[in-house]
This record gives structure tokens, sequence and C-alpha cells, in this order.
């Protein structure tokens, strides 16, 4: 394991043979990323319920479980944990099956350019923060619709505001106390107080 101190990402690599995750580390070394190594499906998964995972990358031929299965269980899993695959076979049955069951984010042939490992990670480190972001703006956005639905439903009048053709405000002189009036000096002392 690596551990780089300005780390932003942690990337898992499962090969069998040792060797193949070590070249891989050297390949990625200048990355700013946490290496993490298994040489098994099931080794992988024991340190994935330990451990936070951004990337894993998986060899597909594998004793025990392939990578493809290995990588289904992840997708299943950890959605958000980005899947890239490594074959040292180019069989189109391999390919789909990582495809369809691992929903991989990229299938690579054995020996692969660490030019392009590197590029495809940072492609997918970058999509899986986006996905990230959408996710929190989304619940923000039905915090807010819920917030705001509930103050409606209490307060049906709160929201509705009368409006001119220009858009500007009307306001009643519906109550003698002036409480509209005050309602609308405190919003326009808050606007200027932003």
């Amino acid at each position: 394991m690596k551990a780089n101190a300005k780390a932003n990402a942690t990337i898992l690599l499962v090969d069998d043979e040792p060797n193949v995750t070590e070249a891989l580390k050297r390949a990625l070394w200048r990355q700013p990323y946490t290496f993490l190594t298994a040489t098994s499906g099931t080794a992988a998964q024991q340190l994935l319920e330990r451990q936070h995972v951004d990337v894993v990358v998986s060899d597909e031929q594998m004793p025990g479980m392939s990578g493809s299965e290995f990588l289904s269980w992840v997708r299943k899993q950890f959605p958000h944990t980005i899947r890239v695959i490594l074959s040292g076979q180019a069989s189109l049955e391999a390919a789909l099956r990582a495809i369809n069951e691992g929903e991989v984010h990229r299938f690579f042939l054995k020996p692969c350019n660490p030019t392009d490992l590197v590029i495809t990670i940072e492609q997918a480190l970058r999509l899986k923060r986006l996905e990230e972001q959408s996710r929190r703006l989304l619940r923000e956005y039905q915090r807010q619709a819920a917030a705001l639905k509930k103050l409606n439903d209490n307060s049906p009048d709160l929201l509705y505001l009368d409006t001119d053709a220009n858009g500007a405000v009307i306001i009643d002189e519906f109550e003698a106390d002036g409480t509209a009036t005050d309602v609308l000096a405190e919003i326009e002392l808050a606007m200027k107080g932003r």
C-alpha cells in the first residue's frame, strides 16, 4: 500500500499476480492516489468492506472469482465505485460479461498503456465527482422543495405574491396595523444586508 500525503482518491488494484499490481503502482506513482492491492476477488471484497475505494482496477482471469464476477459484486455493493477491468485475453465473451455484469467504465488489454490508464482514472474520478455533486444538488433541491411545500401547506397565502404587468409586487392595505408594510420593509432590509 502506498499512502500519498496529498491523495485525492483511493485506487484498488486487483490481480492474482503481485508483479502486475506492482507494475501498475509504478506506472501510476506520480498520481495523487492512495493504492491498495489484493491478489483475489475475495481479498478485494474484504478490503472494500473495510475501506472506501474510488476506483477498482481488476484483472479478468483470476482463480476462484473472475474479474467480471468480482466487479459485478462491486457494482451491487458499492455502485458509486468506478470499475475498470484488465484482461490478458481479448475474448469478446469476457468483454461482454464485464460490461453487462460489472458495468465497467473501461476494458483494457494487458499490457495496457500506462498513459491511457492514468487518463482513464482521471476521467473516471471527474465523472464520479460530477455524479456526487449532482446527487448532492438533487438532495438539496428535494430538501428545499419539501420545506417550501410544508410552509405553503401551513400558510398558503404566505408564498402568494400579487404582481402587476411589470412584475412589481402589489401591496393591499389589508391590515390597518401595517403588518404587510412591516413585512415588506423587513424583506427590503434583509435584501440590502446581503
